[in-house]
This record gives C-alpha cells, sequence and structure tokens, in this order.
C-alpha cells in the first residue's frame, strides 16, 4: 500500500475518495503532505472521507504526526495523517455526519 500524497493543488474530494477506497480495501491509510496549503487539503479531505465512509458504517480517527522526507536531496519535514478505524462508533456520529454534511 503507497502513501496518498497530497499538494496545494490536490482536489479534496478527490483525495478523499483515495482515502475512501484504501480504507475499504486494507482498513489503514496514510496521508502525507508538506506546506500548509497541502496540509489544508489534506485535512479537508480525511472531513470528506470521514462522511463516505460513515456512510457504510466505518468510523475513522486520524492520527497525525511529523516525518522527515528527503526531496531532490533536500531534507523537508512532511505531516503524515495516518487513518485507522475507531473501535467503536462515536456515540454522536449520526449527528456530526450531519454537520459535516450540511
Amino acid at each position: 500500500m503507497d502513501v496518498i500524497k497530497v499538494s496545494a493543488h490536490s482536489r479534496s474530494t478527490a483525495v478523499a475518495g483515495a482515502i475512501a477506497g484504501v480504507m475499504r480495501d486494507y482498513r489503514y491509510a496514510e496521508v502525507q503532505a508538506i506546506g500548509a496549503s497541502a496540509v489544508n487539503q489534506a485535512v479537508k479531505a480525511v472531513a470528506i472521507a470521514r462522511t463516505y465512509l460513515a456512510l457504510d458504517g466505518i468510523h475513522i480517527v486520524c492520527i497525525p504526526e511529523f516525518v522527515e522526507v528527503d526531496i531532490e536531496g533536500q531534507e523537508r519535514t512532511a505531516v503524515k495523517l495516518v487513518i485507522e478505524p475507531r473501535n467503536a462508533p462515536p456515540p454522536s456520529a449520526s449527528v456530526a455526519v450531519e454537520a459535516v454534511v450540511a
């Protein structure tokens, strides 16, 4: 399974679809972004993917962390979002999904 890489120009809905697909197949996904705009798109994508997956009964959590990546010989700090299924659905899952969709 590859890391889903997000740029500032990535469409958040397309990334959300990729996250949802990987979560359905593997029950685990990693999203990586470098820079404020890319991280913004990645976080929006996780929120959108959450609504996609909630419709299938899959509730997710996102664990952020910093990672060092090598890009053309230079070390850069990226934000990695580890996405995993939540053990139990949150008590207000249906309310939260409605709030995100609205």
